[in-house]
């Protein structure tokens, strides 16, 4: 009895946690912080700005779909409360489907670094060739403060990447997979977990980035492309 009571307990089932246009967020940004920073590396500042708008476009989609997308993308699925936080702290290995309530404030915290870098990034200037696209409406003072707050909240950026990874690598050394999970968007749980999730159209996100994506172009980079 005791045996089998022990297997049943072991069984799993393999659930779809993260929806495609998530997971497509997730790798383009890691493909985009990348981009941004060679081209801020190499001095191709025409390049750095064209990546910033393209990542501008996915941190809105991202900021939209954390409201009408899927259970598990929406903030409301992953923002606790700090109690919850700390109750979760304390006993760790809880159950949590998606975003677990630690990672969900670094989700939010990435985003508003990630936000303040693009916001700040439109005023600024490297004071020899680029400038941001709201340079001119700021003072040089404003601009340069904007500008050095664009360079120090990178570092910013890179200590909460760097947080992710080593967040990540602990759970892998666990067991729990949440890279393949990020790839394939299946995860396997127990067979006893039957969440309720509900899926949003992918076609919706599509059309998101669409609209974003050709706003970004028209007023933002093909402006740029000229001089490429």
């Amino acid at each position: 009895m005791s045996a089998s009571h022990s297997s049943s307990t072991h069984l799993t089932q393999k659930l779809k946690i993260w929806d495609l246009p998530t997971r497509l967020f997730h790798w383009s940004m890691v493909l985009l912080l990348a981009a941004l920073w060679w081209s801020a590396e190499v001095g191709e500042m025409q390049w750095h700005q064209i990546f910033a708008y393209s990542l501008m476009v996915l941190i809105l989609f991202r900021l939209l779909w954390g409201f009408i997308g899927s259970d598990t993308a929406r903030f409301s699925h992953f923002v606790k409360s700090p109690a919850q936080v700390l109750a979760y702290i304390r006993q760790p290995k809880s159950v949590v489907i998606g975003h677990n309530p630690l990672g969900g404030y670094m989700v939010v915290t990435m985003i508003l670094v990630l936000l303040l870098q693009l916001v700040t990034g439109l005023f600024a200037t490297d004071e020899v060739f680029t400038e941001g696209p709201l340079y001119s409406y700021v003072s040089e003072s404003v601009s340069g403060t904007l500008t050095w707050l664009h360079k120090m909240n990178f570092n910013l950026l890179l200590v909460l990447i760097a947080l992710h990874i080593l967040a990540v690598i602990s759970h892998v050394v666990k067991g729990d997979k949440l890279v393949g999970a990020m790839i394939t968007g299946h995860k396997r749980v127990a067979a006893d977990l039957s969440p309720q999730l509900r899926f949003s159209s992918n076609l919706l996100a599509l059309l998101l980035v669409g609209v974003l994506a050709g706003l970004a172009v028209n007023y933002l980079i093909l402006p740029l492309t000229a001089m490429l």
